[in-house]
């Protein structure tokens, strides 16, 4: 069977090409009684606009990059906070009827793939997930003029909307808990230094230990599990006197409370530990694990909103989501 045409539709429907165009697209200046006609004649013989040719009207693609600064085996690892993240935008696009294009940044090559695709026009927005240090990407799309918003604060100084969470304010009340609990020697794990929650974590940590007359102690991970392990068993020859630590997320607490227990350390008895996110796995650890509830979904979902806002021409202020302390048994 041939695939039924815009024409067969106008025809149905009984009005004019441009019409029935109009309806397709979404405008809003046919009468509602023709509109309702045109509607019943696309039901009836199944018409489904081409795509190509509505951009090409619209001006519009409905599809929305989603960049990943991060390897595949990052992304697709047992950290939830990527497929957290993907799925809550990818639910918020879908309720507007648009639909993610997942692309995934790690090398020079794959940096100038993605900026030629976005140049291209092939999507009508971009939202930044993960970014490092000097990324060339935040500059580069501010000079495209495509609409672009960051799941976190950029870490380039570049005008571009964001969402994140509070970082430093979720970081100081859980070295504040270490404090007010009477821990003295408090080490922390903290994330990557080219990365702004890495950054501001370690900030909140230290500002606290600075108020109350401690000194910091300090070990840098890259957010896994396993940093997190060769972090902690590099605190306990620093300091074998520690008797709490601060991890900079929760993946790299799970390896902190391994490594802490294969040198006989008792959690919390001898090693109180915080993390940093509230990840399921956070309830099942051995002991279950005292953290920041960080609203990984909820930032990604007022990611989307922002972006649909800056299509709009609406307001595009910085939203920081405020995180949440998780009292469990390590701490």
């Amino acid at each position: 069977m041939r695939r039924p045409t815009l024409e067969a539709v106008a025809a149905r429907a009984g009005v004019s090409r441009a019409t029935a165009s109009r309806v397709v697209n979404g405008q809003t200046t046919v009468a509602p009684d023709i509109r309702d006609a045109v509607l019943r004649a696309i039901d009836e013989l199944g018409y489904v606009p081409n795509s190509a040719a509505r951009s090409l009207v619209t001006q519009r693609t409905d599809s929305i990059a989603l960049v990943v600064s991060e390897p595949g085996n990052r992304v697709f690892s047992e950290d939830p906070m990527f497929s957290t993240a993907i799925r809550s935008a990818s639910v918020e696009l879908e309720a507007v009827n648009k639909q993610v294009v997942l692309m995934l940044v790690s090398s020079p090559k794959s940096h100038a793939r993605v900026e030629r695709y976005i140049a291209g026009g092939h999507v009508d927005g971009v939202m930044l997930l993960s970014m490092h240090g000097a990324d060339p990407l935040p500059s580069a799309l501010s000079r495209l003029r495509v609409p672009v918003v960051s799941y976190g604060r950029p870490a380039v100084p570049v005008d571009i909307p964001y969402v994140d969470n509070d970082n430093v304010g979720g970081a100081e009340a859980g070295v504040r808990h270490l404090v007010e609990s009477g821990r003295r020697r408090i080490a922390t794990i903290a994330g990557p230094q080219d990365m702004i929650a890495g950054q501001d974590r370690l900030a909140g940590y230290r500002n606290v230990l600075r108020d109350s007359d401690r000194r910091s102690i300090v070990a840098v991970g890259d957010f896994t599990r396993e940093s997190g392990a060769v972090a902690m068993r590099q605190l306990l020859r620093d300091d074998p006197e520690l008797d709490a630590v601060f991890v900079a997320n929760d993946l790299m607490a799970v390896g902190a409370l391994q490594s802490l227990r294969q040198a006989g350390r008792r959690v919390p008895d001898d090693v109180a530990v915080v993390g940093f996110d509230d990840i399921e796995a956070a309830k099942y650890t051995e002991p279950p694990l005292t953290t920041l509830r960080h609203p990984i979904a909820e930032q990604a979902a007022a990611m989307v909103r922002l972006l649909l806002n800056l299509f709009e021409g609406g307001p595009t202020d910085p939203v920081i989501l405020p995180t949440e302390l998780v009292i469990r048994e390590s701490a």
